[in-house]
């Protein structure tokens, strides 16, 4: 039982409506980091390899959890190469829609929604290569 769809809404770093609601249909991988992580730093690349070896069967989202402005994630997605949409949460408020899945301090943590918007997998700290979260994703996908 995956329970009920996670529903989240807010702004992303540029300051555009962002919404989970929209991204269903496919599964959706959320990673939730802040430019001041430094076990962030060591997500990414697994993060940005995994986007390219999926393509686009999956959306990929960000939440950016706790960074004062929008300056440091924007420079921190330039250097990683990260091109998909973050929701920009400076109070981290935005976990607080992932019940029993993400706590306030889960910084970094991948989660990987159904297509219906239900957290599948769940990770919290550091993804452990490409080649697991693509496998964990995989699986989503061949059992919905």
């Amino acid at each position: 039982d995956r329970g009920d769809a996670i529903s989240l809404s807010g702004h992303d770093l540029e300051g555009s409506p962002i919404s989970l609601d929209s991204m269903r249909g496919k599964p959706t991988v959320v990673t939730v980091w802040g430019s001041w992580c430094a076990s962030c730093r060591k997500d990414s690349p697994f993060l940005v390899a995994a986007k390219k070896q999926l393509g686009a069967k999956v959306n990929f989202v960000g939440i950016d959890s706790r960074d004062a402005g929008t300056a440091q994630a924007k420079a921190y997605n330039q250097r990683f190469g990260i091109d998909w949409p973050s929701f920009f949460s400076p109070g981290g408020e935005a976990l607080l829609a992932f019940p029993g899945v993400l706590t306030p301090n889960s910084v970094p943590a991948t989660v990987v929604l159904d297509e219906q918007g239900r957290a599948a997998v769940d990770i919290n700290g550091g993804v452990p290569s490409t080649l697991t979260l693509v496998q964990l994703v995989q699986d989503v996908l061949r059992h919905g």
